[in-house]
């Protein structure tokens, strides 16, 4: 691990304590190694006037929830130094009221409230003190013997404190052993089972303090891992299930009680670690750091040949931990893994958000690394107890952590949707529905746009010839490999072919109308059923016309080929039926914002009938103009709860056509 220390980029932040207190604070959340997402806390002392004009010493320290990444002047919270130190001094506090006293404390009540160990920080007497979770260094603190080894890196230059839950109680217990500490030769703090505490009243030395100390414990680990040219547990053909990733993804969301993805990580070190020989007795023992254990559970699932009955038992071991150390007050909080190691396979994380699902796999990631380390080169694994893990698990503040950053609820959140012909027009509009409700979407068109159309709303867009069976099929596994699953599929390839009259009609037009307009929509439903039928609440809507119950002369290849569609859906609602998954379809109408639509071509139209385009766009019994936002929130509802017991439906969006009615 390298210092990035900047003289010119920590001067463009201002020269102020505070300042350079964000500058070298981004610089710690910026290494996965030292921080991830939101953990780790810095602080700085000064002095400030009060809004009389007095003078005090103030700690700005980390605000809860914020991430030291990209934290600001604003995401620390300012405190009197001489009530948080009276705080400490107390002979007890309970945690609600440390809270609610910290943030009495605060001068801006408009802060963020103070990081838990705002007490910590406090008792430090150095101007800067940063605090992380350095996997290095933890790695070692999890294994037999871990005070030896930090001596035997360290010395006598770090304080080592015995691992006490954070707050109150570490604040005590640091004040206590920095009581007959010179700290003058200190260069920091491990505490064990936790994280690194360095400090200074240069903040550059504090920062690279750290820097100094996790290297150390880098460079140990290093010395002692076997010469090897590629892990224990590696090599061998990589393995791949598609059809048991989604059973399991679905059984995991079954006990979670919401939708949730599934991120398969087959990197070599996930191969690697999840073909331990010792896997099992791995996967029972604990995380990294306690702060993991509100993100991931205290371990992960340990996924067998019958997948369900392997969530289950983790429910089942799950639901014995809660009664084993709750005190009887306490609601259990779901048993689902957030987790899964897969022999063979890799590495599995779950999330109801894809947010959460990256922060679970990046934890997983870093976790998974640590442990081959200890096993490999420092005497094996031995995290926590697992009723110091509950503890932690189930404390209030951090619960609360978890509560502040609760996703909002969305129609689609946690599921995965596939939208074909979805580079503009109606397609987009109903894979921007489908986003905007939740849902993680997959965009399939042969338009080389549908990369960037995609990117716009935050999806993920596929280059796909949709009448190229074995495209269709590889898009369809790309995305069970992304999201573990799909549960919506909306069916909107389409093309308008041009018009003729049967007798006139030149057969290439009729194929390829019927290539397009029905026999891709039939690929796509073969080769996605498997998937939706093991999804969530599973949706199929294909997107039809007018034309099927409104024909016009001239319009046959179209016209047919949409009928067949409407057959198909019918048809797939009796077959789905006995497994939950619904089959609806949609007949829009002159839906003019689309780029078949120019205005040229919509002026030409009303000359036509003698209209202006405005009465031309709103020919229909309620005088209203169709967009394709309109069929887009449409397919979205006929994908959620408002449809849930509807299948085999035919619905228009025309705004009422006389000749249907």
């Amino acid at each position: 691990m390298k210092s990035l220390w900047n003289n010119l980029d920590a001067r463009k932040l201002g020269k102020g304590l505070l300042s350079q207190r964000v500058y070298s604070s981004r610089l710690l959340g910026a290494n996965a190694n030292l921080v991830l997402h939101g953990g780790g806390n810095t602080s700085v002392k000064v002095s400030e006037k009060d809004f009389f004009g007095n003078l005090s010493e103030i700690l700005y320290v980390k605000g809860s929830g914020h991430d030291l990444a990209s934290i600001t002047k604003d995401g620390f919270s300012p405190c009197r130094m001489n009530e948080l130190l009276q705080l400490a001094q107390m002979d007890s506090l309970t945690d609600s009221e440390m809270v609610a006293q910290c943030s009495a404390a605060m001068l801006d009540v408009q802060a963020p409230r103070p990081s838990i160990e705002a007490l910590v920080h406090a008792v430090i007497p150095r101007r800067f003190v940063d605090h992380t979770h350095a996997d290095a260094v933890v790695a070692i603190t999890n294994t037999p013997n871990a005070k030896d080894k930090i001596r035997e890196i360290y010395g006598d230059r770090v304080l080592v404190v015995p691992y006490v839950m954070p707050g109150f109680e570490l604040a005590k217990a640091v004040r206590r052993i920095l009581d007959g500490a010179d700290l003058d030769r200190v260069e920091g703090m491990i505490l064990m089972n936790h994280g690194v505490f360095t400090f200074h009243d240069d903040v550059r030395k504090s920062y690279e303090l750290m820097i100094k100390l996790a290297t150390q414990a880098e460079r140990y680990i290093k010395a002692n891992l076997p010469k090897r040219k590629k892990p224990a547990g590696a090599g061998g053909r990589l393995k791949e299930d598609l059809p048991a990733i989604s059973i399991l993804r679905r059984c995991v969301a079954e006990h979670r009680g919401v939708p949730v993805y599934a991120c398969i990580d087959q990197s070599k070190e996930a191969i690697a670690f999840s073909r331990l020989k010792n896997i099992d007795s791995i996967a029972r023992s604990g995380p990294l750091t306690p702060d993991h254990v509100i993100r991931t559970k205290r371990i992960p699932a340990l996924i067998g040949s019958d997948v369900e009955r392997s969530v289950s038992v983790f429910a089942n071991r799950y639901t014995r931990y809660f009664n084993n150390f709750s005190n009887g007050d306490l609601a259990m909080l779901d048993p689902a893994p957030r987790w899964a190691i897969w022999p063979g396979y890799g590495v599995v994380s779950f999330g109801a958000t894809l947010k959460e699902t990256g922060i679970v796999a990046d934890i997983a990631r870093h976790t998974l690394i640590s442990i081959g380390h200890a096993e490999q080169a420092l005497g094996g694994w031995k995290p926590l107890p697992a009723s110091k893990l509950f503890d932690i698990e189930y404390w209030e503040l951090e619960q609360a952590k978890l509560k502040a950053s609760a996703a909002h609820h969305f129609a689609h959140l946690g599921k995965v949707a596939i939208v074909s012909g979805s580079a503009a027009g109606i397609g987009f509009a109903c894979a921007k529905a489908l986003a905007e409700d939740g849902a993680a979407v997959v965009g399939l068109d042969l338009n080389p746009d549908i990369v960037s159309q995609m990117e716009e709303i935050g999806a993920k867009g596929m280059v796909v010839n949709l009448t190229d069976e074995g495209q269709v099929v590889a898009a369809v596994e790309e995305t069970i490999r992304k999201f573990g699953g799909l549960d919506i599929v909306v069916s909107n390839a389409g093309i308008f072919t041009a018009g003729a009259y049967l007798q006139d009609m030149d057969q290439s037009n009729w194929d390829k109308s019927i290539a397009v307009n029905l026999t891709s929509h039939q690929v796509l439903l073969k080769h996605s059923i498997p998937y939706v039928k093991q999804g969530l609440d599973g949706s199929i809507v294909l997107v039809g016309s007018r034309n099927v119950n409104a024909p016009g002369a001239g319009a046959a290849s179209y016209s047919c080929a949409k009928a067949g569609l409407t057959q198909l859906c019918r048809v797939a609602a009796l077959e789905l039926a006995p497994f939950g998954v619904r089959c609806n379809i949609v007949h829009p109408d002159a839906v003019f914002d689309t780029k078949l639509w120019t205005p040229q071509a919509l002026k030409r139209s009303a000359e036509r009938y003698g209209i202006t385009v405005e009465e031309y766009k709103t020919r229909n019994l309620l005088k209203a103009e169709i967009k394709s936002a309109d069929v887009g929130a449409m397919v979205s509802a006929m994908a959620g709860k408002v449809f849930a017991k509807t299948t085999g439906a035919q619905v228009p969006v025309d705004g009422g056509n006389d000749r249907v009615i």
